[in-house]
């Protein structure tokens, strides 16, 4: 089987093709040869038949067991001039009557031969010579001592060497050409294949000028044959993905480096300043102050992307528990209901539900929308929590009043480090991991996160299982 896979395609498909066209020559050439066997027996069966209808019109000129002597006589003046036919006549008492010159056939077989009603042919052999005969019991018009009409044995057969011949010469030329047209039909289906196979090398080399740095480039679909078409669409789609994928992996190099450039530079220019001179403990204490919250904030960031790189590879894995969806709302009410008071909201709760989830997680995760609706809601407005529930699944709805979203900024509003506002200033709160971080929990826990905003009305609504569907976390 390795040695097997270790053919090109073209071979493969060129062996085949001699296979296939070889059996249908044998084939053919088998039905041929039979054809002509069965016709050299039609020829030798219709002069026997026609032999053995004269010797039967001829037996019936013999009135007396004495007659049979005319009758061999007239016999062997009758056969003149018809070289390879042998006959044998023999009485009820076996003994030969009449015989050609190299009919020196067996009694027995004769005999065996004459008992087959109807009469069929038969091959014999007699030394080097091989015959194809038939055997009868004929009757006479001779009566024997009780009445009967007297009959003989007449064995007619006609010598086979002269249609040997022809078929062994025909099975040497049927050969010969067999393995001629082999050859050839070898040599053109090799040749058809390459040129059937072009579209796949063309494909090769389009595919051999795919980098990472020209992903952009695509399969021709509509230059190629139908069974081909499919494949290019696949490899189209694929090189699309991994495009996206690089453009993804690109845009998240460029925000890790500009999310810590910041604080790295903010640290070092702190220590610098505070080595430049001497200062007194408290403003050390200040220095080393405004670098713990620094380093606290490259900390956060630094595992909400491990977590969500976990989250990537499938290795989120939720420890399942029921969950009162309402109290872990209200909960989260208390937890911003200081921030929510600054802006004039108020914060509304509306349904109830349970779950099976991880708590710490799926906190998290609401935590996560209900932060981000209230930092961007209207002041004076409502924030709504609706929970709704179902046999099979619950829906959870964070709603603010505030700025309509547009279409292309919802499309990317689960992306890391998006932001809707293009300056991505500093001065706002968060690395913009969370969102990509809620729809990572969700997508753990088998639901899903969506977004709308429409009038000013922005709604993110998460839908759970009621029953935990851990580990079926998927890739971005």
């Amino acid at each position: 089987m390795q040695r097997l896979n270790r053919i090109s395609l073209t071979q493969r498909l060129t062996l085949m093709f001699v296979a296939a066209t070889t059996a249908v020559l044998l084939v053919l050439g088998w039905v041929v040869t039979t054809s002509v066997e069965q016709h050299f027996v039609d020829l030798d069966m219709e002069v026997l038949t026609g032999k053995m209808e004269l010797i039967r019109q001829s037996l019936q000129s013999v009135t007396s067991p004495d007659g049979l002597i005319a009758f061999a006589h007239q016999l062997a003046r009758s056969l003149v001039g018809h070289p390879g036919l042998e006959v044998v006549v023999m009485d009820a008492d076996h003994n030969i009557i009449f015989a050609t010159a190299h009919a020196n056939f067996s009694p027995d077989l004769l005999l065996s031969s004459a008992a087959q009603v109807p009469a069929k042919p038969a091959v014999w052999q007699l030394g080097a010579q091989s015959y194809r005969g038939i055997a009868m019991r004929l009757p006479t018009a001779a009566l024997d001592s009780a009445g009967h009409p007297v009959s003989v044995i007449v064995a007619a057969a006609t010598d086979m060497a002269h249609h040997q011949m022809f078929v062994r010469s025909f099975m040497q030329t049927l050969w010969l050409f067999v393995v001629v047209a082999s050859g050839i039909s070898g040599v053109l289906g090799w040749l058809a294949v390459r040129r059937g196979l072009a579209p796949l090398r063309a494909m090769r080399e389009q595919a051999h000028a795919v980098t990472a740095q020209q992903l952009h480039q695509r399969l021709p679909v509509d230059s190629v044959p139908p069974e081909l078409a499919d494949l290019a669409r696949s490899l189209n789609e694929m090189l699309a993905r991994l495009e996206q994928a690089f453009a993804r992996l690109t845009d998240f190099s460029s925000d890790i480096a500009h999310e810590l450039r910041t604080p790295v530079s903010n640290l070092m220019t702190q220590t610098q300043v505070a080595l430049s001179q001497a200062r007194s403990a408290d403003a050390y204490r200040d220095i080393l102050a405004s670098n713990a919250e620094e380093l606290e904030r490259m900390a956060r960031m630094i595992s909400d992307m491990l977590l969500l790189a976990k989250a990537d590879n499938g290795l989120v894995v939720p420890h399942a528990e029921t969950i009162d969806l309402a109290d872990e709302v209200r909960a989260l009410f208390d937890y911003y209901d200081a921030v929510a008071e600054d802006k004039g909201l108020q914060l509304k709760l509306e349904g109830i539900a349970q779950v099976q989830a991880d708590r710490l997680m799926l906190r998290r995760a609401l935590g996560n929308l209900l932060s981000n609706a209230v930092r961007h809601a209207s002041p004076e407005t409502v924030v709504q929590v609706t929970l709704n529930h179902c046999a099979e699944a619950v829906s959870i709805a964070v709603a603010n009043h505030g700025e309509t979203l547009a279409q292309d900024v919802l499309d990317r509003v689960f992306d890391r480090f998006f932001r809707g506002d293009p300056s991505r200033h500093r001065d706002q709160e968060g690395a913009g991991l969370g969102l990509a971080i809620t729809r990572s929990i969700v997508t753990a826990h088998g639901g899903s996160l969506q977004a709308r905003s429409v009038d000013g009305l922005t709604t993110f609504t998460v839908t759970l299982p009621r029953v935990a569907q851990a580990g079926q976390a998927k890739r971005d």
